[in-house]
Formats: structure tokens, sequence, C-alpha cells
């Protein structure tokens, strides 16, 4: 199975992509896809929205996995990496992929063994898992490659984005 992990930002969406191969989990690629604050939103948004279609026609994933997005005490950012996420699940859903979300205590559940483990442990896990020389940069590439072994280890627990439209 091979699985794109997404970290949605506005500014920066992190995604990873890996495969599981006999029980073993390898690292295919990881980055990020940046927008400046000075560029436009429509144009920000159309940027992510094209990253993503890039990573789905490159890496042919079977799945998509997405961190839900934690709530943060500022609504307006909260709107905004909002808007980057959909657009980035509306590219998925174009392809017709599979499209998975999973909390942060999943994600750290799935990866580290520990709901509350902080963002090192979770960074130096994944770097393990991976067999990675060092953390992957930025931060939003390992947690999206930490999404996608979630989705990896513990696909039965993810929710299923909803992808039927009327």
């Amino acid at each position: 199975m091979r699985v794109l992990g997404i970290d949605p930002g506005m500014a920066i969406m992190g995604y990873g992509v890996v495969e599981d191969r006999e029980n073993s989990v390898k690292m295919l690629d990881y980055g990020a896809a940046t927008t400046p604050s000075t560029m436009e939103t429509p144009q920000r948004l159309l940027h992510i929205f094209n990253s993503t279609e890039r990573l789905i026609e490159e890496f042919s994933p079977d799945a998509i996995a997405y961190e839900e997005l934690f709530f943060n005490k500022n609504a307006k950012t909260a709107l905004i990496i909002g808007h980057a996420r959909g657009v980035s699940i509306l590219a998925g859903a174009r392809k017709g992929i599979d499209l998975f979300e999973y909390t942060p205590l999943q994600v750290k559940q799935a990866v580290v063994g520990y709901g509350r483990a902080d963002k090192q442990q979770v960074q130096h896990m994944v770097k393990l898992l991976l067999n990675l020389r060092e953390i992957p940069k930025p931060d939003d590439a390992a947690d999206a490659l930490a999404v996608a072994i979630c989705h990896i280890n513990s696909s039965h627990y993810g929710r299923k984005v909803e992808t039927r439209y009327h």
C-alpha cells in the first residue's frame, strides 16, 4: 500500500509518501509546498491544489491521509488552514482516491505508542521507523510522514473523509 500523508497548511503544506512493503515501511519522498504570505489567497489555494495533484500523479497513492484540524484558539487561523485542507482534499477526491483523516492523538498513538507524545518524540520515531539519517525537515514534512505511517499502522481506526457530493 502506498500512502500520501498531508499536514495541511496555507504557508506550508507538508507531505510525505510512504509504502508498506512486506511489513516494512519505506519512505519514497517528503517535502513541503509553500506559498508566500504576499500571494493572494486564491492563488495560494490554487498552488496547494496543483501541488497535491502533482504528488498524486507522480506517486499514484492508494490512499491519502490527512491530519484532522486541531481547533486553534484563533478561529481565523483555523479557517484559513481549513481552506488549504479543503483544496487538498478536493484534489484527492477528483482522482477517486480513498481519503482518511486522523486526529493528532491517533497519529501520536500509532507512531510513538503514546497519545500525549511531544513533537520531538514523534519526529524521532518517524526517523527510526523510516530508517532515515536525520529527522525530516521542515517539521510539516515530518508530521505528514507521521500521518502516512499512522494510516499504514492503523488504517482501520481512520475515519474516511466523506467523498459523496450532491
